[in-house]
């Protein structure tokens, strides 16, 4: 097996041990983990207020269009 070795802070030596603990894992196989490409995990939601309702809504993605009524139609227009 081959050794792979690189310096950090103090800092983040104590952070990556903590979080190595936090999950009971080693140090090495909590870096392996995080050395293993996958997809970085999904942002989490925005909330706004709806201006209509006052209510917590769900926002949309900054790159989507805004929802319009003729929108809505459209998806809907084949529901039974």
């Amino acid at each position: 097996m081959v050794t792979i070795s690189f310096k950090v802070d103090e800092q983040e030596a104590r952070a990556i041990r903590l979080q190595a603990k936090k999950e009971g894992i080693s140090v090495s196989e909590f870096l392996r983990r995080r050395a293993r490409l996958a997809p970085a995990p999904p942002p989490k939601p925005r909330t706004v207020r709806c201006p209509h309702t006052g209510a917590r809504i769900f926002a949309a993605a900054d790159t989507l269009p805004p929802l319009t009524t003729e929108a809505v139609r459209s998806l809907l227009g084949d529901f039974p």
